[in-house]
């Protein structure tokens, strides 16, 4: 059964204890075949932001599982639809992918879907969002899990299960999770409306880079702090992504400045998933 989550649901404060020990509000250094060593920062305890998510009503939030056939296991997955619109049916989805400290598990309490209704109350288009924990391989194929295969073909026929419209979708996803979107619609460039990446973990010479001429004619937005250890590297990426837009600002690689740009990225996000 689905795991429904009321409206006074909260979003809490409180980082998962098992998260924090495990990172320690230390840089998460992780090696990948043929790119290196490349680093994907832990969010900043002491910095959450979580008072900057709107204090509005949830909508129709869910985390469920389901076994994944491209990852050979049981996942989560996770749906959030904006206050006053049901259960979705009909609307486009934002298909959302974590960083390394995350999961699909998070997204509650990162107030996904409190962003979402708030969007939609100041006149955004509405959309649902989608997602499912991805691992932590830079949602690149390993082996037999393959987590890219999992976004391209498992989650929009779960999301169309639920009677989202799967004939308009976007990605979305930060740090490790934007390298993972913008890498996603490379390899399908038609099958997406959108991309939109918060800080992601992207370095010269990697798959990103080197395919960024496939991203031209789709529309991308890129955000980043400048006191983010990569942004320099998202910087050049930007100028490589033909018609990319990109925005940055004070702010670090942290949930807190990932808040501040929420409402931008949603606004862009359901601007292009709408009209149909």
């Amino acid at each position: 059964m689905p795991a429904r989550f009321p409206l006074d649901h909260p979003t809490g404060r409180l980082m998962d204890r098992r998260q924090a020990l495990l990172l320690g509000g230390a840089a998460l250094g992780l090696t990948v075949a043929g790119v290196g060593t490349w680093r994907a920062f832990a969010d900043d305890t002491d910095d959450d932001g979580f008072e900057l998510i709107p204090d509005v009503p949830l909508g129709d939030e869910r985390l469920e599982q389901r076994d994944s056939a491209a990852r050979g296991r049981q996942v989560d997955f996770y749906t959030a639809v904006p206050e006053g619109h049901g259960d979705g049916r009909g609307l486009p989805v934002v298909l959302v992918l974590h960083g390394a400290s995350a999961t699909a598990a998070d997204f509650p309490r990162f107030g996904f879907g409190r962003f979402l209704t708030d969007a939609v109350r100041r006149g955004i288009p509405p959309f649902v969002l989608a997602g499912a924990t991805g691992g932590r391989l830079r949602w690149e194929p390993s082996g037999a899990d393959d987590p890219r295969r999992m976004v391209a073909e498992e989650l929009p026929a779960w999301c169309d299960q639920r009677g989202f419209d799967v004939s308009r979708i976007a990605l979305w996803g930060w740090s490790m999770g934007g390298y993972g979107v913008l890498r996603t619609a490379e390899v399908s460039p038609t099958a997406y409306r959108a991309v939109a990446a918060f800080s992601p973990a992207v370095a010269r010479g990697d798959s990103v880079f080197a395919d960024a001429a496939k991203l031209a004619g789709l529309p991308v937005s890129l955000w980043c702090g400048r006191q983010d250890g990569f942004c320099p590297a998202v910087r050049e990426l930007a100028g490589r992504i033909p018609g990319a837009k990109a925005a940055y600002a004070e702010g670090a690689h942290t949930r807190r400045y990932w808040n501040t740009v929420t409402p931008a990225a949603f606004d862009f996000l359901g601007h292009t998933l709408s009209p149909a």
